[in-house]
């Protein structure tokens, strides 16, 4: 939400260092200057629109990808990988799907100035400088908040709105259907956590049964992916794909 591939940087550093070959692809509308005004279209973009794209460029791949989503992508994870269109998925913080209720008092003051706006549901917004450093800069070094701030873009309100108040949803855009995702799930949560707390992100593992796994980092929030000591968290997920992924020896 309001990222770029840039939040990938780590990851895809380090993962390639592995053996990966990683693709991190911008959302619609999110490829743009952070300072220019954003495209009006955005405002009514819904998650539909960024999972097709997403599938469209998966579509394009020689074979089913790994696919690791980050708070709202980690939700476009799953509902891709409900269509089949990946081989494991790593869901980090990520946001809730349709029937999970994410609306606790940190997430509502986390997104307030977008909530309270009048017809924000078919609008482009982005989280005030305070909102960010409460949600989820406030485990990083105080003088890389400004920067990763800077490098925000503007969100759909009608992707927020689905997130946030799927009950109003006509379409049920943030639906998955759990049956449809056979492939192996691992689910991380950070305890500290104030945009999605771990107290939704184990609904979300729970919601996969058997083949999803959860795991919680008591000294991780929501920028679990550039956090002090993130490194624990990737290799975590490394070693999880080295054993999720390993050809059954039966």
């Amino acid at each position: 939400m309001s990222g770029g591939a840039w939040c990938w940087e780590n990851y895809k550093g380090f993962f390639e260092k592995k053996g990966y070959h990683c693709v991190t692809p911008a959302l619609r509308f999110h490829d743009v200057d952070p300072k220019a005004p954003p495209d009006p279209r955005l405002g009514t973009t819904s998650l539909l629109d960024y999972a097709q794209d997403l599938e469209n460029e998966i579509k394009k791949l020689d074979s089913l990808p790994i696919l690791m989503g980050h708070s709202m992508g980690g939700l476009l994870a799953q509902i891709l990988g409900s269509r089949g269109l990946a081989k494991a998925l790593v869901l980090l913080t990520p946001a809730a799907p349709y029937g999970i209720m994410a609306l606790k008092p940190s997430v509502i003051r986390s997104f307030w100035s977008g909530m309270t706006t009048w017809g924000f549901w078919k609008k482009p917004a982005r989280q005030t400088f305070e909102e960010a450093e409460y949600s989820m800069m406030h485990l990083l070094p105080v003088e890389e908040h400004r920067p990763i701030y800077d490098k925000l873009v503007h969100e759909s309100g009608r992707a927020a709105f689905e997130i946030g108040f799927w009950l109003l949803d006509r379409r049920k855009a943030s639906h998955v259907d759990e049956s449809k995702v056979t492939c192996p799930v691992l689910v991380i949560a950070g305890t500290q956590d104030r945009m999605a707390p771990p107290s939704v992100v184990r609904k979300v593992a729970r919601k996969y049964g058997n083949v999803s796994i959860y795991e919680e980092f008591p000294n991780h929030a929501h920028w679990i992916i550039g956090e002090p000591g993130w490194q624990e968290v990737a290799g975590c997920i490394a070693d999880w794909l080295d054993k999720a992924l390993k050809p059954s020896m039966n």
